[in-house]
């Protein structure tokens, strides 16, 4: 059996993870109480959008090299 590697954001909430890919065409989200666990729930997910829309669902390669999370202070307007 093959494999493709995808590129994936994680992201930790109050009530638990999300992980989602970069590229895809249409909406593919994990979600589970840990990132590992939201990790596995996207790749259930990804396999059955494959499945159901075809390899074509996808881009062929992300522009995205690396992400990173930063925050900046933006002034409220008067």
């Amino acid at each position: 059996m093959t494999s493709t590697k995808h590129k994936i954001v994680v992201e930790q909430h109050e009530d638990g993870f999300v992980a989602y890919p970069l590229g895809v065409v249409g909406c593919i989200v994990g979600k589970s109480d840990s990132a590992d666990g939201a990790v596995k729930d996207l790749r259930s997910a990804i396999h059955f959008h494959i499945e159901t829309f075809g390899k074509d669902a996808f881009q062929d390669d992300s522009s995205v090299l690396h992400a990173f999370l930063t925050e900046i202070d933006v002034p409220n307007p008067h």
